[in-house]
């Protein structure tokens, strides 16, 4: 892949690897430091690319590999409840909530319903099946409801 075409391919798509990023890592200062190696190693590895159309699914799964790698490496974990107010966003009630939710189930919904990747799509950056991704998304539905429902029945 030609450098303009990777940089303005990236650059598009920057928003979506700090969403993504941030559904992994609770840490701002990770995710930035994910996000980095992500284009760091998909930078040196461009050549590697064989379809250019695919270039955000491939970077994508990069940046969730690095992701899993930081996880492993740090082993550390911050609550929901400790982020600070100053990073929550309007709909704080909602992204807590999806914190909460198991991360198998919380990544292929950022992907499909935030980020608006169709389920082939979102299947191809997980590495799992497309009724995988299904059955994923309809238990991270019900497991997010019954979150809401928790925090609605408690106030």
């Amino acid at each position: 892949m030609e450098k303009e075409a990777f940089t303005s391919a990236i650059l598009g798509m920057t928003d979506t690897l700090y969403r993504v990023a941030a559904t992994q890592l609770r840490q701002r200062a990770d995710q930035e430091d994910a996000v980095q190696e992500c284009l760091r190693r998909a930078w040196e590895k461009r050549h590697k690319l064989r379809e250019e159309r695919y270039v955000q699914t491939w970077v994508i799964r990069i940046l969730l590999n690095e992701c899993h790698r930081m996880q492993r490496r740090m082993n550390r974990t911050l609550p929901a409840e400790e982020i600070p107010a100053a990073h929550r966003d309007e709909r704080g009630e909602l992204k807590d909530a999806l914190l909460r939710v198991e991360e198998r189930f919380r990544t292929p919904m950022v992907l499909h319903y935030i980020e608006g990747y169709g389920i082939a799509e979102t299947a191809a950056m997980l590495r799992i099946p497309q009724g995988t991704v299904k059955s994923r998304l309809a238990r991270g539905r019900k497991q997010l409801k019954e979150i809401l429902d928790e925090e609605a029945f408690e106030e």
